[in-house]
């Protein structure tokens, strides 16, 4: 590794191996040639001057490329793919007449594209599930842990931890539905030449037109996509982008909402996520554990959410047929988010299947509110009692800000149920108030909206990505 020249933190702190490999420059080229292959096979079984044995030595050579030489070709013609049909061609003499036939640049371009951010999103996809894996037995285990919930950051009524995890997998479910819907609805350029009319092919096919639609139809079947682009320009529509940037863009969203809410619980010490034995929180403060991966999390998702913005000025500022405008922005745009996803959730994977619940702070929270959430039902017992509601709201209103001044300005625990028991008005008995205490009585459905929602919506999902749920643990770079 040459340290003396920049290199992307994508690569090498961040991002899979398995991502970064999609859009390697072997995975790019050899797309390139194994394009460059179809087009010769359709062209041959449609009638066109191609033999099987130019075929085979295409076949031969669709790995072994030799980028040196690519290199070279592509200073003297400035022309990257030109560079390659030659490159391409000195391993193959016999072919070299036949290669790229009819085609222009955006035929291995574009459709090489599309097959890279195809290959990508199934990836993510495989990593979406198995984040849902890990919070949904995280939200099993938690369902009916009684939790403070929050409102504006001020504590409401009481959820569950299990509870909780569930909006998060919600959006992630949300998600999900969009990859899987892109990844389905992908079109291949196919062979529309340089302005999108097929004209070079009208005219190797000597005006026949469904040979034309065939060599389409052909090309995609051999890299596994039912359809090409009904029309276009040289290219295929850059909306394609904008559209999956944005769907990459909603899943960094969702991480960093659940990276955020954990960074929170984190303060309160009520969640963190896992610390290793030997990790170190702060160079000066020793006993520090701060919560860098979710950190990462929202540092990366920034990004994503902002890089999202690339590809819709890209399809917006699309001249006619075709311009270059989009090509520099494009190479960093597009895989680049897609490795910082991929990032995202690895880290969201390994922090979801190790958050650390301590439960004694959570039970110290609720009881620090849960005098004041109680209120209400201790009222209905006092009227049950034969006292006036009116005057007893009036009472716990006014024990209330007692009791918060209390707590505010004296830093001394919540007295409200002592206030509320010394109070005449209420008639309710020490045992009485006490089984108001009992958080249980305040998570309303949580527990079955868990079991429900894991039943119904997660293990569905889980159950049609077997295979996605094969691998082993996260391994994070850094």
């Amino acid at each position: 590794m040459n340290k003396a020249i920049y290199e992307s933190p994508l690569s090498s702190r961040y991002a899979s191996d398995k991502m970064q490999y999609i859009f390697s420059p072997d995975k790019k080229f050899s797309t390139w040639r194994r394009l460059w292959i179809a087009l010769a096979r359709a062209e041959m079984e449609l009638g066109l001057p191609v033999t099987q044995e130019q075929i085979d030595e295409l076949e031969a050579h669709v790995t072994d490329i030799d980028y040196e030489l690519a290199a070279q070709k592509e200073r003297e013609l400035r022309h990257d793919v030109m560079a390659h049909i030659h490159t391409y061609g000195a391993q193959c003499p016999k072919a070299m007449p036949i290669i790229h036939l009819g085609a222009t640049s955006c035929y291995v371009g574009d459709n090489t594209d599309v097959i890279l951010m195809r290959e990508g999103l199934e990836l993510i996809r495989d990593e979406l599930v198995r984040v849902l894996n890990g919070l949904a037995r995280f939200a099993d285990r938690h369902k009916a842990l009684p939790t403070l919930g929050f409102t504006h950051f001020q504590a409401a009524q009481l959820v569950t931890v299990g509870k909780r995890a569930t909006l998060w997998m919600n959006e992630l479910l949300q998600d999900l539905d969009e990859v899987e819907y892109r990844i389905s609805s992908l079109k291949l350029l196919g062979c529309k030449g340089t302005t999108g009319t097929q004209a070079s092919f009208l005219e190797l096919f000597e005006g026949d037109h469904e040979k034309c639609r065939e060599l389409d139809r052909r090309i995609a079947r051999e890299m596994g996509f039912q359809a090409t682009a009904p029309v276009s320009g040289q290219t295929y529509s850059r909306k394609v982008d904008a559209a999956i940037l944005s769907t990459l863009s909603g899943i960094a969203q969702s991480a960093c909402k659940f990276a955020t809410d954990v960074r929170l619980l984190c303060h309160l010490k009520e969640v963190e996520e896992p610390f290793e034995r030997s990790q170190i929180g702060s160079s000066a403060m020793p006993y520090k554990r701060n919560p860098m991966r979710c950190e990462r999390i929202c540092s990366l998702a920034r990004y994503v959410m902002a890089d999202a913005a690339n590809p819709a000025y890209t399809a917006a500022t699309q001249w006619f047929e075709r311009t270059l405008d989009d090509s520099a922005n494009k190479r960093l745009s597009v895989p680049e988010a897609f490795l910082a996803v991929d990032a995202i959730l690895g880290i969201y994977e390994n922090v979801a299947s190790g958050l650390i619940v301590h439960e004694k702070v959570i039970e110290k929270h609720i009881l620090e509110e849960l005098p004041f959430m109680a209120s209400e039902n201790i009222m209905m017992d006092a009227v049950k009692q034969g006292g006036d509601r009116q005057q007893l709201h009036e009472r716990i209103r006014v024990l209330s800000l007692e009791a918060g001044r209390n707590v505010k300005e004296s830093g001394l625990p919540n007295n409200l149920i002592d206030l509320i028991a010394a109070d005449e008005q209420f008639h309710l008995s020490g045992e009485t108030l006490t089984a108001h205490m009992e958080p249980a009585r305040y998570i309303g459905r949580c527990p079955e909206q868990v079991t429900d929602f894991l039943t119904e919506f997660v293990q569905p999902v889980l159950a049609a990505h077997p295979d996605a749920l094969s691998g082993g643990a996260v391994d994070l770079k850094v």
